[in-house]
């Protein structure tokens, strides 16, 4: 461990340090971060281009008393190793270890758990009320990025804070991304105080000229009261004025000094809504990810296997490519994520039918659905967890109006190491309430390419949810077919039990059933495909000869595949079956490989093959203290 982070164990700690030895703990921080990323996986660049802000907003600011938010939490690795867990910190991401976001779970110096974007402002503003009414003296510190503030929740609390007046600083990590270069008017306005550096280093060079002469203070303060008249020609002063906040900046936020002098600045003098402009660029500190920010936002863990098998995503983007091909009225939506859904493919090629509208899940939705009014085929392709954000949109804009948008949802299932905040788990359930549309998952990428097809095609609401990995290495077929809508299949026939699958549980299914047949089990094996609408007429096929199904999804159990199709025997009166479902327990996941967690939940082959002997010998599986016996042995 280097040796001046050996010395610190809470932020307390950098105060007694000097400008010099914060700036080889800045260094340090650097070094740590990426020798433990390139094992653990994580975050990079975003966490690089914060490790000074971070230590000057630790030695301003007194946590955990005075509260530091940061939005996403993603980049609070640097956070991490100065409030107390530099010695966990190489269990990053992993089972058992830190998670690689904020969590009040884990440290008093988590005000606020986040994985999504664009809470912070809003969560700051639930503490600094709560602050006046308890009568208590504290300072709420609300850091977001200029990705994360275009979305309209971060303008929804910026409204209620001007409105309201009352003492919060909100610091704007201004670095031009979010994962993806940030998209927007906003963006272009604050773009144009980055790339303006040459005025700052004027600005802080005339003041230190004129501090030495005589009257220098008082030309210093005229010159500035002209320039700020000016300013407004080219920054965004008035902006942040016009909605009741103090604007500070643009502030290097590289430069711990400048940093430090501005937030005490603001600590010792501010009783309104203060907004501090900090620029900083993304990766700093490692040439290759200042260049390429956008692949170094995010680093897979060294696990010493790769695989050659397009992923579900890139098989996705190469469908829509050829789709757009044939379709002209086929259009991409997507709230900042067109790396990863690969869509960059699909935008060299059609750069005017591909639309990044930000991290704004809300407006993507009801933007597909004002498209879908004038005839266009909307493709929102988004993150299983982001579309939660989108809940409403999907009823009342789309699904109530019967409009043919098409959710392509990446990240469906067990995500793995980016934890709880982006487990997969909830869209079956969340989905399948909701009358008028169709919930599918494919059991393979070749599969995929077929229901994305069907989904173009179907001319209704649909959603085609598929996990966050490689392909099964199945061939491709060259020509697109449309599949019946809520038809599965049967991949195996057996007469002892009958196991339903869904999605990416499928492939885990066969090979739970080729284990049961080596036991003397004859096991049938059904890709359901569709979570909505159910293949009522195969179901009650198989159940009429066998009498003990089970279900598997990587989905909540509550409301999730396996609840509909007991709500079918319900609906039928049939009572001679015995029924078992596998999926996620009601419980949050957390982080970890997906193959530890597929383990955990019995969703691998093995889990499934013990589930279902246990099941036919009347025995209870209880996976309660199966994860208690392999948390112990982990």
């Amino acid at each position: 461990m280097p040796k001046l982070l050996d010395k610190i164990d809470s932020p307390a700690d950098l105060k007694v340090l000097s400008l010099a030895a914060l700036e080889e703990l800045a260094a340090e921080l650097r070094q740590v971060i990426i020798n433990t990323v390139a094992v653990t996986g994580g975050h990079l660049a975003s966490n690089l281009g914060v490790v000074e802000l971070t230590i000057a907003l630790h030695r301003v600011f007194d946590s955990p008393k005075d509260k530091i938010i940061w939005d996403v939490g993603h980049q609070s690795y640097v956070h991490k190793l100065l409030t107390g867990r530099k010695n966990r910190f190489d269990t990053l991401r992993q089972y058992g270890g830190i998670s690689g976001f904020t969590c009040r779970d884990e440290s008093r110096h988590d005000p606020f758990g986040a994985g999504h974007a664009s809470t912070s402002i809003s969560a700051a503003m639930g503490m600094v009320v709560a602050r006046d009414l308890s009568g208590d003296d504290y300072d709420v510190v609300a850091v977001i990025g200029d990705g994360a503030i275009t979305a309209g929740m971060s303008f929804e609390a910026l409204n209620q804070a001007g409105h309201l007046g009352s003492r919060l600083i909100v610091v704007l990590n201004d670095n031009g991304m979010s994962i993806s270069p940030t998209v927007g008017a906003l963006a272009k306005l604050l773009s144009r105080v980055r790339l303006n550096r040459p005025l700052r280093k004027a600005e802080r060079r005339s003041r230190k000229i004129l501090a030495v002469l005589p009257f220098g203070t008082k030309l210093y303060n005229l010159g500035k009261f002209l320039a700020d008249r000016a300013k407004g020609m080219f920054m965004p002063t008035p902006l942040w004025e016009a909605l009741g906040f103090t604007y500070i900046g643009p502030i290097d936020g590289h430069s711990i000094r400048d940093l430090e002098h501005f937030l005490t600045q603001v600590k010792n003098t501010s009783t309104k809504p203060t907004l501090v402009h900090v620029v900083t660029t993304k990766g700093k500190g490692h040439s290759l990810a200042e260049d390429n920010a956008v692949y170094f936002h995010g680093v897979a863990a060294k696990n010493g296997s790769s695989s050659t098998v397009p992923t579900y995503s890139e098989v996705f983007a190469q469908t829509v490519l050829r789709l757009a091909r044939e379709e002209p009225k086929l259009v991409v939506i997507t709230p900042a994520m067109p790396e990863g859904n690969c869509l960059n493919i699909v935008e060299a090629e059609f750069p005017n039918r591909v639309f990044d509208v930000g991290i704004c899940e809300q407006h993507a939705v009801t933007f597909a659905a004002g498209l879908a009014t004038q005839g266009f085929i909307p493709v929102v392709a988004i993150y299983s967890t982001f579309l939660q954000r989108a809940f409403d949109q999907i009823i009342h804009d789309v699904c109530l109006q019967k409009l043919p948008v098409v959710f392509a949802i990446d990240r469906g299932g067990i995500v793995g190491d980016d934890g709880k905040t982006h487990q997969g788990t909830f869209d079956i359930s969340y989905l399948s309430l909701i009358p008028d549309i169709v919930v599918a998952a494919p059991k393979d990428e070749n599969e995929l390419q077929h229901l994305l097809y069907t989904a173009v095609k179907s001319g209704r609401p649909m959603a085609v949810r598929y996990p966050r990995s490689p392909g099964l290495g199945v061939p491709l077929d060259d020509e697109f077919h449309e599949i019946p809508l809520g038809k599965g299949e049967v991949l195996r026939n057996g007469a002892d039990v009958a196991i339903i699958a869904l999605g990416a549980s499928v492939m885990p299914a066969l090979e739970a059933a080729n284990q049961l047949a080596n036991q003397g089990i004859e096991a049938a094996v059904v890709n359901a495909r569709f979570a909505k609408p159910l293949d009522k007429t195969l179901i009650n096929d198989l159940i009429s000869h066998v009498k003990k199904i089970v279900t598997v999804e990587e989905n909540v159990l509550s409301g999730g595949f396996g609840s509909s199709v007991a709500k079918l025997l319900e609906e039928n009166g049939i009572c001679d079956v015995l029924l078992r479902n596998i999926g996620i327990p009601d419980e949050f996941v957390e982080h970890g490989t997906q193959a530890i967690l597929r383990a955990k939940y019995g969703l691998d082959a093995a889990g499934i093959t013990r589930q279902v002997t246990e099941m036919l010998s009347g025995r209870k599986t209880d996976l309660l203290s199966s994860k208690k016996d392999k948390a112990k042995t982990a």
